[in-house]
């Protein structure tokens, strides 16, 4: 009888504890939206599995917890961005370049989300820069000022009351190219322009 319940008691432990690591991993992936990403270009980070019925459970819970709208592959690409160029945390208190140009799909925009996964609460109504409304050079490149104030920048995502903040990318109706081989999309790239005097 004594083998019998420990022999229980083990089970039960065992579950116990399985339990508590499963809900911890998720916790931990849901909390860190970085873990969305299965492939990895300069910091921008996606899933291939966004959108899909192969989706995993933790997939589906991270698209679930940020908002995300995940249509089908064929109709959207979807990556993000926590990092800057030296892979230090995108903040507030800091103010970015964001540069890029073409990308290969019919539209794409770059939304700013505040560290609770919403958009910054600010009154500024400047969350995103978009192929339709950007301003660009002759070149036809773009550069976008992401920061608490729009200095004399053309193209401006306000940071104010973002603290760590995150970007997202979406590109809808992708080239075939850009479905099938990611590492061929020019991802925009990021330059720190300056930081707050409490910066890392």
């Amino acid at each position: 009888r004594d083998a019998e319940m420990k022999r229980a008691l083990l089970v039960v432990l065992a579950l116990i504890i399985g339990a508590a690591f499963g809900v911890g991993s998720g916790f931990v992936v849901l909390d860190n939206g970085q873990l969305l990403g299965r492939t990895n270009h300069d910091y921008w980070f996606g899933n291939r599995n966004a959108g899909s019925v192969a989706a995993d459970p933790y997939t589906r819970g991270i698209v679930a917890k940020i908002g995300l709208l995940a249509l089908n592959r064929s109709e959207s690409n979807y990556f993000h961005r926590y990092k800057d160029e030296n892979g230090l945390q995108l903040r507030e208190g800091c103010a970015y370049e964001l540069t890029g140009g073409d990308l290969p799909t019919r539209w794409w925009s770059i939304t700013a989300y505040a560290d609770d996964d919403f958009l910054p609460v600010n009154g500024q109504r400047a969350f995103s820069a978009d192929a339709t409304q950007m301003v660009r050079g002759e070149d036809g490149r773009w550069v976008v000022r992401m920061a608490a104030d729009r200095a004399d920048a053309a193209n401006w995502i306000s940071t104010e009351n973002a603290g760590d903040f995150s970007l997202a990318l979406r590109m809808y109706n992708p080239d075939e190219s850009a479905r099938a081989d990611e590492s061929t999309i020019a991802f925009p790239t990021i330059r720190t322009i300056t930081c707050g005097e409490d910066a890392p």
